[in-house]
């Protein structure tokens, strides 16, 4: 029984750190705050998530009017604050390892670039009559 109290207790500490629930239970007595167990908070948590935006560092909205229908779209971005499923922990870190992957290719090939420009346009020519679009490199 301590056991599952000690777990409750724990849950609702994590759960109110939710900016849904917080606002929730700030309107709350004390005495009910400390009434609910973790499956409740989970499931207000999962009922407010689908209503409450919060506050973005980008949020672009508006709305375009096409023939006789409004469109509207909407722009968000901001600081993730929940925890990540194991799935998405995985793809974020494979598109951070394709984006770094991507930009080392991309700053390598500027820098042969601009190196083989320069000594170009310095007469350097240690190989003469050699250049990359004779064998295909470029």
């Amino acid at each position: 029984m301590e056991t599952l109290a000690a777990e409750n207790s724990a849950a609702r500490k994590k759960l109110r750190k939710d900016a849904g629930l917080s606002k929730l239970s700030q309107q709350m007595p004390q005495k009910v705050q400390g009434s609910f167990s973790q499956e409740p908070l989970a499931y207000i948590k999962l009922a407010l998530g689908a209503r409450t935006w919060g506050n973005h560092a980008i949020d672009l909205r508006s709305m375009v009017n096409l023939f006789r229908y409004r469109y509207y779209y909407l722009f968000v971005a901001g600081r993730n604050l929940r925890e990540l499923s194991v799935r998405e922990r995985r793809l974020g870190l494979l598109i951070q390892a394709v984006a770094v992957a991507s930009f080392l290719v991309f700053s390598a090939l500027l820098c042969i670039s601009v190196l083989y420009f320069m000594r170009s346009a310095a007469g350097i020519d240690r190989l003469p009559s050699f250049f990359f679009w004779s064998v295909g490199l470029i």
